[in-house]
């Protein structure tokens, strides 16, 4: 491995990198919260400094927004930039059929809206990510205050008559405080080992009163870029079935990784 960086945040680098230089000029793009995409925001400053590059950036978070006002990625709102041309974000999980579990940054309302928004959507992301069935990653479900008992109650209910392994139900926390959404909501984290129908729990879920959204993120991305450790890229089509490879630099990442440190 060269200089700097772990082999996981090279991994992540790499992927954040590949889907950052496919962007085009005049791109309104969804920008994506996590890790992950915290690299692909640097990648794309980059290129806004350095080339020119002219985007439109919609965040999903007021940290994302942060970041990408650090890095001189001009910046709108949903509502100003209308119908985006790609989003492009991170992922807790995701499956063969590239569906995905989203949310362990407390981000996923706006991000679903955002991805839901685009043409297109590319998950970037490591090869840790990947499972054969989702649930390993405990599943995020952003619920209003107003009668919390009442809908972690509902939400059990629904468990227990659904395709998983398990049923704990975790309010997520910050410290001593419940962890708050950018909208001031609540996050539950389920942890269910494994979901056999993701398509009917997420609509199972979004029928309980008091849940706001789901992390569950079914036929949505289209297409998923893996880094490695190594700098190899793996791309992933979902509409075809192709799978392709590239190679990034992971060496000219260096300096990157340096400041990260």
């Amino acid at each position: 491995m060269t200089a700097g960086g772990s082999a996981a945040e090279r991994a992540k680098y790499a992927a954040a990198k590949y889907a950052a230089d496919s962007v085009q000029d005049g791109t309104r793009l969804g920008l994506g919260t996590g890790s992950t995409a915290a690299w692909m925001i640097r990648c794309l400053g980059e290129r806004v400094r350095a080339q020119g590059l002219r985007i439109t950036g919609v965040p999903t978070s007021t940290r994302t927004a942060e970041q990408a006002r650090g890095e001189g990625i001009p910046l709108a709102t949903l509502d100003e930039a209308g119908w985006l041309d790609l989003t492009i974000d991170g992922a807790d999980e995701f499956d063969p059929a590239l569906d995905l579990i989203k949310g362990g940054g407390g981000a996923l309302l706006h991000e679903k809206i955002v991805a839901a928004a685009s043409e297109r959507m590319i998950v970037i992301t490591d090869a840790a990510k990947e499972v054969a069935a989702l649930g390993a990653f405990p599943l995020p479900v952003e619920v209003i205050g107003f009668g919390l008992p009442a809908t972690r109650a509902l939400i059990d209910e629904v468990l227990a008559g659904a395709d998983v392994m398990g049923r704990d139900i975790t309010l997520r926390m910050d410290g001593a405080a419940p962890f708050r959404t950018d909208e001031g909501n609540l996050v539950l984290d389920l942890a269910l080992g494994r979901i056999g129908a993701p398509r009917d729990l997420a609509l199972q879920l979004n029928q309980v009163p008091g849940v706001v959204e789901n992390g569950l993120f079914v036929d949505m991305c289209d297409e998923v870029v893996i880094g490695h450790g190594d700098g190899r890229v793996e791309i992933r089509d979902g509409a075809s079935g192709t799978v392709t490879g590239a190679r990034i630099d992971t060496d000219d990442g260096d300096n990157i990784f340096r400041d990260h440190l």
